[in-house]
């Protein structure tokens, strides 16, 4: 009778489970309605793309695996001929509360209705150069990024930029992350084509940057000091990661006060990060990658009680000014330190013995850096500096260089 008990409550626990896992995932990965309303929208002639014939058409670009983490944004492994990508769909959204919908608008059904029928390719132009210069400033070199979405916008490459062209590639910069794209070009994967607001990117084979995946029960009975060592046991050889790690290093110097303004990155957590085959470091989800400008004019406006009530995303904090109830607008860390906290773990893990002592020194001085980098723009300068040289001096020997 007893184990006809346990047989009958471990039935039911594994059922619960099961149904609880099948729903969120029906919940979530909505990837044959967002293909559907897509493909209706090419067929009616409302939108194009180099991608539409192959995901409407020929059925040479399919939905794989879902890797949906929010319902607004579709994200699927897939294949387009012979080439594996990251496919992303954009959906209309329930309403949301608190300081995300400041920072990143509710998602509603794409209108596709920009630019008007009749522009011409000059207006377009500046419509993009407008665009960019409203998201990242006066950049000297915006006229050659607007030069490059006009070479992508034509996408059959007839040296013409149709209507429903024009619409898509209108759409697709409204995207925080496909605007970062031509941004951070060399520290994101490469666009591979688009039809409407669904657009494919090269996969990067190796994310998040480290870290295994447990099952929920198996999380909540491994210690924490267990579980971050579980999380280096498949990562590459030192020289390897001493490379990708100099690829985030990079990446911060990049972003701070770079060719396109300075940015704030929101989620400094390993699954927002990967590499590719040459161990070259890439962004895999740049939507917590936002301009400090649109941060600060958001941010400033958010009303508080508490320090807490002024986060976005995962890592950038500010203060709560309790005369005003408003949050201030300078972050509490500044991207290297969340940077540096983010490899401690990874890079420290069979680092030579010859480098190990100053390497931990060093990489402790980065994580206590406080305020703004504006604030402390030499001292962060030099803690940068001094890590990437530290690195790069240890494998300038080797093929990793």
């Amino acid at each position: 009778m007893k184990y006809l008990f346990f047989s009958w409550l471990a039935l039911f626990v594994g059922s619960w489970i099961m149904y609880v896992e099948y729903s969120s995932y029906t919940e979530l990965c909505r990837g044959k309605d967002c293909r559907n309303s897509i493909c209706d929208k090419y067929r009616k002639g409302v939108i194009g793309g180099s991608a539409c014939s192959s995901l409407c058409e020929k059925d040479t670009l399919y939905l794989a695996k879902c890797l949906t983490a929010k319902v607004n944004n579709q994200v699927y492994s897939g294949k387009w001929a012979d080439l594996e990508g990251i496919i992303k769909c954009q959906m209309e959204e329930p309403p949301r509360d608190g300081l995300e919908v400041e920072m990143e608008p509710r998602k509603e059904a794409t209108a596709f209705n920009k630019p008007t029928k009749g522009t011409s390719v000059e207006t377009f132009r500046e419509m993009i150069n407008d665009h960019f210069k409203a998201k990242v400033g006066d950049q000297a070199n915006l006229v050659d990024m607007t030069t490059q979405v006009l070479s992508i916008a034509d996408a059959n490459k007839d040296g013409y930029i149709s209507l429903p062209e024009a619409r898509s590639t209108w759409a697709l910069l409204q995207l925080n992350e496909f605007l970062l794209a031509f941004v951070l070009q060399g520290h994101t994967p490469k666009l591979l084509g688009f039809c409407g607001d669904l657009y494919v990117m090269e996969k990067v084979p190796h994310s998040p940057l480290y870290g295994i995946s447990l099952p929920w029960i198996m999380e909540m009975c491994i210690p924490n000091s267990l579980r971050r060592s579980m999380d280096q046991w498949f990562t590459p050889p030192w020289p390897q990661k001493a490379k990708i790690s100099i690829g985030l290093l990079e990446l911060v110097e990049d972003i701070f006060h770079g060719t396109f303004g300075s940015f704030l990155m929101c989620d400094v957590s390993t699954a927002s990060f990967g590499y590719n085959d040459r161990h070259d470091f890439k962004v895999v989800d740049a939507r917590y990658i936002v301009p400090e400008a649109t941060f600060q004019e958001r941010i400033r406006q958010q009303h508080c009680n508490v320090d807490e009530d002024c986060l976005y995303g995962a890592d950038c904090l500010t203060t709560c000014d309790l005369t005003k109830h408003r949050c201030t607008t300078e972050v509490t860390r500044p991207n290297l330190a969340k940077a540096c906290e983010t490899l401690k773990d990874y890079i420290l893990r069979g680092a030579p013995s010859d480098v190990s002592e100053e390497l931990e020194k060093q990489l402790y001085v980065c994580i206590a850096l406080k305020g703004s980098a504006d604030q402390m723009e030499m001292e962060h300068s030099l803690v940068l500096n001094n890590l990437k040289t530290l690195l790069w001096k240890k494998i300038s020997h080797t093929k990793d260089s």
